[in-house]
């Protein structure tokens, strides 16, 4: 499986989260397999258990380059978005910040409303500048 089928996947176990928050990592995985809705791949769940362990790092680091918004007024999937975008900059050192900012900008685009793209790409930018 590529790099950006990837992320969409644990973009989409991720969404799921948001209405199941209290399931683990392999929680989520083991009920996408068992709906036939999961393709095994490494990269997908070291996303996944990636975002999931450091979320209230990823939080805070999302909030500190909010401008005017809070993090509970952003839309279920950009959060998701960022999310993984945030976790591929500060702790993923093989992947490079552009292409991590490009993908979930991507994802932003395919699954985010008109604007949502355009505040990802701003904020993950925000983030890769400051580390």
């Amino acid at each position: 499986m590529k790099r950006n089928e990837a992320r969409e996947q644990a973009f989409v176990l991720l969404f799921s989260e948001c209405f199941n928050s209290e399931e683990s990592a392999a929680q989520l995985i083991e009920n996408a397999v068992q709906a036939g809705e999961y393709e095994e791949d490494a990269y997908t769940a070291a996303l996944l258990s990636g975002v999931k362990e450091n979320k209230e790092q990823l939080d805070a680091e999302i909030t500190a380059k909010l401008k005017n918004w809070k993090l509970s007024r952003i839309p279920k999937t950009t959060l998701a978005i960022l999310r993984i975008g945030t976790y591929e900059i500060l702790f993923c050192e093989d992947v490079p910040d552009s292409v991590a900012i490009n993908e979930a900008v991507e994802l932003a685009k395919r699954f985010g409303s008109e604007k949502d793209y355009a505040f990802v790409n701003g904020v993950l930018g925000n983030i890769a500048r400051s580390k």
